[in-house]
């Protein structure tokens, strides 16, 4: 039996929030519900058997704190609320909507997207050593870098530390122009850009020049011991088994370390061991020691991203 409703949208701006951009978040309903939606003016029609109008219009609801103030959701709001529905996790979505971790400069809200992001959170808060591993797109050094800045700005921490091996595939340091400094910099630009998004880039230098904030090559980190520190270290998966231990052991007294890294794109030459992997290994189940993974439900960039992870998911699978 066919079912419809419509729902009275509030303003126009909170039609574009809630349709997305090129009607996005409305295939997205429509592929996890099975309904058939249509955006006249300000009302949106639902359209299908009365299960899937009833499923759809919850998810809506769910989102409606956003939508209805003109905040953009994304099709990932839209996955995550589902999810939420069908496992009976609505307390936990609430929550993972109410925790907002940041505002940018352009007061743009920054929170966790899956029920795999508010995991990781909690754990980075709660454990003075995080693993996150998980694919790319997942937000992993992006959110770690939120709460590094945002326990920085707080006056939690003396220092922010970001650090990632200088490892990419088929290129070497040696053939960039310019000093250490210089050569390493196009490989830290992930972690720069995270810093723009909370920091006036005019203030970032100065920062810099004090040793608020480091940005280095791994190399950087031997012999030295890290006290009230919040430290990242990226792309984990292309250190050598002595390269991890050697940074994990410069974590210092008040200190705090996130080690993010996908372990399916190791660049490491004549398929070295990673040391993400072995540390993987040895450190799990450590009091005091939190590892996160994330997977494809959890990508928050193009919906590309997550179906070309699927697909190569699929391909590396032993037996194919």
């Amino acid at each position: 039996m066919v079912s419809g409703i419509a729902i009275r949208l509030s303003s126009t701006e909170s039609a574009i929030a809630l349709v997305g951009d090129r009607e996005a978040n409305l295939k997205a309903l429509a592929q996890h519900t099975g309904a058939k939606l249509v955006l006249r003016g300000r009302d949106l029609e639902i359209s299908g058997s009365e299960s899937q109008v009833a499923l759809c219009d919850r998810i809506v609801h769910l989102l409606k704190d956003f939508w209805s103030q003109g905040e953009a959701i994304t099709p990932v709001d839209i996955a995550t609320a589902r999810q939420a529905v069908t496992s009976n996790r609505l307390d936990e979505l609430r929550e993972l909507h109410t925790d907002i971790l940041a505002r940018t400069r352009r007061g743009e809200s920054i929170r966790a997207r899956t029920f795999g992001h508010h995991r990781y959170i909690q754990a980075v808060r709660s454990h003075d050593l995080t693993f996150c591993i998980g694919p790319a797109g997942t937000g992993k050094t992006f959110l770690a870098a939120v709460l590094a800045v945002q326990a920085l700005l707080a006056n939690q921490y003396e220092r922010l530390i970001l650090t990632r091996p200088a490892v990419e595939a088929g290129e070497r340091l040696g053939f960039l122009p310019g000093d250490l400094q210089q050569k390493v910099n196009p490989y830290l630009r992930p972690l720069y850009d995270a810093l723009y998004e909370f920091i006036d880039p005019e203030r970032i230098p100065a920062m810099m020049e004090r040793g608020v904030i480091e940005v280095a090559p791994i190399a950087y980190m031997r012999g030295r011991t890290l006290n009230n520190a919040f430290i990242i270290l990226d792309e984990a998966q292309n250190t050598t088994p002595a390269q991890m231990k050697m940074v994990l052991t410069r974590m210092g007294f008040q200190s705090r370390m996130v080690v993010t890294g996908d372990l399916t794109q190791t660049d490491l030459a004549n398929h070295q061991t990673s040391g993400l992997a072995v540390a993987q290994k040895i450190l799990h189940g450590i009091s005091g020691i939190a590892f996160c993974e994330l997977n494809r439900t959890d990508v928050v960039r193009h919906p590309l991203v997550q179906r070309i992870v699927e697909a190569y998911e699929k391909h590396e699978k032993p037996g194919k």
